[in-house]
């Protein structure tokens, strides 16, 4: 009896120490100690009345008991084995359409090369939206995924109002809530509404900038008609963003100059002309080792022209007929595959697009490249009508194959070491790349690469995050007139077919 009451003390005092490790943690020391007197307890029990345990382990029953025991033991301890494996070997897969939940591998990127500690602080006080504090630090848990150089905290500035001021936080900071990214190179504030508006672009950004790294800065030109960085080019722009670009707004007659820090300008779709100051900044610009990406349409104004002449390329209005190759039902839009694309894209196409025509005679220092090219079939339609069947006019119109694109370069002057050359893109249609067509095909893959190549990345450019949820069936002749004849002709015969074989049956 006095051993059946040891061995329940024993079982008593294992079941609390177990509660005490699952329930409070912080009592480490006291459930260890339990647990310990719970097994010494079980032990002096078994040893006292060691002929009957002996007994009931030896008979049939106990040898049954203990076999299941054995076996339930290893089942537990495998599973005990694969969750501890799990913690630092594991997986996450987002099956979500947009990737919504996995980072930009350009962000993995900078977290993977991150060689010096950064502290995050996020100040929200209970009154700043859940919808904001919340997606901050499930981001920045998805960070710290990533490296182990990222220590993450939270503040609540009305608690803690000494710390608000040593992090800089100020009264519309603490209302709408911040994220304070500190490191070795300074400290950036991200305010509540950036991280609803622009999420992980500032937060990365914020990294970038807290140690010390510079990032390359595009301009879009403006004050010519030009198509808008948050209206046309929003896709445009959010994918340069996504590859660690900055991206910012240049109009030439209110700054006079061509900024120090730009890596880039694009000029996309412009419809008024420069001015002349504005066309000689340009010239001078490219001159000296510039990078421009010019996105022109039919009728382009003519400084433009005159920009390309000058680095042998002429730009011929008219509008490029692909007979065999296009987004069916639309002629006048090119439908390139990996074979006429520089950087081996398939699928590119450009809804009414002009042409390019290298000159000859040019200085030895300069290469032009086609960088997308329409089929031998194809045409400049010189008096295209929009609904109208194209028919080659071999009298006005030009035969293909013709430059929808190119890459120009200049190597810079010899003996000069460690400079630049010139780097001149245009592609002779700009909607390719508007927000309605960059989610479709590669177009947005086209013009980021060419964007990258430009600022002298040489990666051919992925678009991580798909822009639009509702992506454009780009059909060519032949899958369109198979779709019409399947829908149409097929489906019906099959169904014919199945009829006729029941009548058969039941007659």
């Amino acid at each position: 009896m006095q051993t059946a009451a040891l061995a329940l003390v024993g079982l008593a005092s294992l079941f609390v120490g177990f509660v005490l490790r699952l329930i409070l943690p912080s009592l480490r020391a006291a459930s260890w100690a339990i647990l310990g007197v719970g097994v010494a307890v079980l032990a002096i029990a078994a040893i006292v009345d060691f002929r009957r345990v002996r007994g009931a382990l030896a008979s049939q029953r106990g040898r049954f008991g203990v076999g299941t025991t054995v076996r339930l033991s290893l089942f537990i301890g495998i599973i005990l084995l694969v969750n501890a494996i799990s913690i630092g070997m594991y997986h996450r897969f987002d099956l979500t359409s947009l990737s919504q939940f996995t980072l930009t591998s350009q962000t993995k990127e900078v977290l993977a090369k991150l060689d010096t500690p950064v502290e995050v602080v996020n100040f929200f006080s209970p009154t700043v939206s859940a919808s904001i504090s919340g997606y901050a630090r499930n981001l920045l848990a998805e960070y710290r995924h990533y490296t182990d150089r990222l220590t993450v905290r939270d503040v609540d500035p009305d608690l803690n109002p000494d710390q608000a001021r040593q992090y800089q936080v100020d009264q519309f900071g603490a209302q709408y809530g911040v994220t304070v990214f500190r490191g070795a190179a300074g400290m950036k504030q991200v305010l509540g509404p950036q991280i609803s508006a622009e999420a992980e672009h500032a937060f990365t950004s914020a990294l970038l900038e807290v140690t010390g790294t510079r990032q390359q800065k595009i301009y879009f030109l403006t004050g010519h008609g030009e198509a808008g960085i948050f209206a046309d080019y929003d896709s445009a722009r959010s994918g340069l963003r996504d590859n660690l670009f900055q991206v910012d707004t240049l109009d030439l007659l209110a700054t006079p100059r061509i900024p120090s820090d730009a890596a880039l300008i694009i000029v996309a779709g412009p419809r008024q002309p420069l001015v002349g100051s504005e066309q000689e900044l340009l010239r001078e610009y490219l001159h000296n080792a510039g990078r421009l990406f010019l996105l022109l349409n039919p009728g382009a104004p003519q400084g433009y022209r005159d920009l390309l002449a000058e680095w042998g390329l002429s730009f011929v209005d008219g509008t490029i007929i692909e007979p065999t190759s296009y987004v069916a039902p639309h002629k006048d839009t090119p439908l390139e595959p990996r074979t006429r694309n520089y950087f081996g894209l398939a699928q590119t196409y450009f809804p009414g697009a002009a042409a390019l025509v290298p000159q000859e005679g040019l200085p030895s220092n300069i290469s032009v490249v086609a960088l997308v090219w329409s089929s031998p079939e194809s045409w400049l339609a010189k008096r295209f009508a929009s609904g109208a069947d194209p028919v080659f006019d071999p009298k006005v119109d030009v035969k293909g194959p013709l430059a929808i694109g190119a890459l120009v370069s200049a190597s810079p002057p010899s003996g000069a070491s460690g400079a630049k050359g010139m780097r001149l893109a245009v592609i002779t249609d700009s909607d390719f790349a508007a927000s309605s067509h960059f989610g479709s095909g590669n177009n947005g893959g086209l013009f980021l690469t060419a964007a990258n190549w430009l600022a002298e990345g040489q990666d051919i450019i992925s678009v991580d995050r798909k822009v639009l949820p509702v992506r454009r069936l780009i059909l060519s002749p032949e899958e369109a007139r198979f779709l019409f004849v399947s829908s149409i002709g097929l489906l019906p015969f099959f169904l014919l077919i199945v009829a006729g074989f029941l009548w058969w049956r039941r007659r």
